[in-house]
């Protein structure tokens, strides 16, 4: 005797597919949107940088138009500095540099400025507005430096030991209180330590 119906293990089989074939999407949707959610909850200004106790990475560029020095990774050794990222383009630049004008004056660390993927006119014409607080400045005209840093947007500030060493990743713009709370006590607590104790 003939059947057309199919064996029982095969058309159990098939229903097993057929559910995971409408369960498969549903789960998709179900990791991104827990994923979307806890990404909700994060600051992003708390995203650690895996550079925090390295040397910083080797790099050699051109100061921005009509400055003199330009900035290297040579240039971040011998005494505890900072390096701010910031470009033109970036209103969040803008909001915080009255506080760098104010650092530069009363020289409590020096400064030292990476221009991000900024046009070199613009760049130019935006510190002579605004002035200029670094003592040196590179021009990462296509990024490349930034990437190497780990930058994940501008403004990012970085305090960097005299021994080369990133020691601490402020990402957007410096607060006031960002400024008297976190970054210059770890600029003091650096320059107290001697030359190649560690982070």
């Amino acid at each position: 005797m003939s059947s057309s119906a199919a064996p029982p293990n095969e058309a159990e089989h098939a229903g097993v597919r057929r559910r995971l074939l409408f369960l498969a999407p549903l789960a998709v949707v179900f990791g991104i949107g827990a994923a979307f959610a806890v990404g909700l909850t994060l600051d992003p200004r708390q995203i650690p940088s895996e550079l925090i106790g390295r040397p910083a990475p080797a790099f050699e560029l051109l100061p921005v138009q009509g400055r003199s020095l330009g900035l290297s990774s040579s240039d971040l050794v011998g005494e505890v500095s900072l390096v701010n990222v910031f470009a033109s383009w970036c209103t969040a630049c803008r909001a915080e540099h009255p506080l760098f004008m104010e650092l530069a004056r009363t020289r409590q660390v020096p400064i030292h400025g990476l221009n991000y993927k900024d046009k070199p006119n613009d760049a130019a014409a935006w510190l002579d507005e605004l002035g200029d607080p670094y003592t040196r400045t590179g021009a990462d005209l296509n990024g490349r430096v930034g990437i190497d840093w780990g930058v994940y947007g501008v403004p990012e500030t970085f305090v960097v030991g005299a021994d080369g060493r990133i020691a601490y990743k402020h990402i957007g713009p410096v607060t006031p209180e960002a400024l008297r709370q976190k970054i210059l006590p770890i600029v003091e607590n650096l320059r107290q330590r001697p030359v190649g104790a560690g982070s």
